[in-house]
């Protein structure tokens, strides 16, 4: 059943996380179903609010994914697509499941509408989010380096820190706050605001601390790009798109925007990245 999980996995993030399936594009093609499988691991659990009724459905649901990679259940498991290619990838590259499983503990957050404490939770969650996710990418491209592991955790930071800043008005309108409690006091911000959409001077204050820490964050990885091995660069590729979405979201004029940038625009930053990575 593998090949046909592969190539299911390829299907959903082409459709749920582009910017990363078109960064696999760049990767050999020999090791391209990995990424991918990889990265459809990661579109499921990233939705797993979505598709539960309940945090209680959604923690069982992050069970199964514990159960899968710790080796329970071989039959069930390898009847889900994405964990039987998954499981392949571990194997063939003898990826740690550590990082998997605290990427898993992280997205439980997800589930409740707790607003995020403070700073260092919220770097706790995009390192196991964002970061863990790059450093096995890159180990899947180029084996375990060291370089890898130590250029993906402010390379993730920095992105996920963005991801966040742009999904800001979704998550408000589901009632979530990833904005950390400490620094929006630190504004005369509460938490409440956000959900309620109540627009601010100390609102914009803390989205520009914060963007300036992704700024911080994804300089620091770009001064040690040229130590990365040349065949991690494709893991890397999708952090490309954080600064430009920083500046769009600093651009704005209203906080709660939905901001993007155009695909045609995502497209040409991805290759030129690439075209910088060889």
């Amino acid at each position: 059943m593998t090949a046909e999980s592969f190539a299911h996995c390829e299907t959903l993030v082409r459709a749920a996380d582009r910017d990363r399936w078109l960064a696999a594009l760049f990767a050999p093609a020999a090791q391209r179903p990995h990424l991918l499988a990889l990265y459809a691991f990661n579109v499921e659990v990233a939705r797993v609010r979505e598709v539960a009724r309940t945090p209680m459905a959604g923690e069982i649901r992050l069970q199964w994914w514990r159960d899968a990679l710790g080796g329970e259940g071989h039959g069930e498991v390898r009847a889900n697509p994405v964990a039987d290619a998954l499981l392949a990838t571990v194997a063939a590259h003898a990826l740690p499941t550590a990082p998997l499983l605290l990427l898993l503990e992280a997205r439980a957050f997800d589930l409740y509408d707790d607003p995020m404490p403070n700073l260092t939770a919220l770097y706790g969650y995009v390192r196991k989010t964002s970061s863990a996710l790059i450093e096995l990418a890159g180990r899947i491209l180029a084996g375990p380096d060291p370089m890898i592991a130590a250029l993906a955790g402010p390379a993730g930071i920095g992105s996920g820190l963005a991801r966040l800043l742009q999904a800001m008005p979704a998550h408000a309108a589901r009632g979530q706050v990833y904005l950390p409690a400490d620094l929006l006091a630190r504004h005369g911000v509460d938490p409440a605001d956000i959900v309620e959409r109540r627009e601010s001077p100390g609102l914009r204050a803390a989205l520009a601390d914060l963007r300036e820490r992704a700024r911080l964050e994804l300089a620091e990885a770009e001064r040690a790009r040229a130590m990365l091995p040349a065949a991690a660069g494709p893991a890397f590729l999708p952090v490309a798109l954080a600064g430009p979405l920083l500046d769009r979201l600093e651009a704005a004029d209203d906080p709660f925007a939905r901001v993007d940038l155009a695909p045609w625009r995502r497209q040409w930053i991805l290759w030129r990245a690439a075209r910088r990575s060889r």
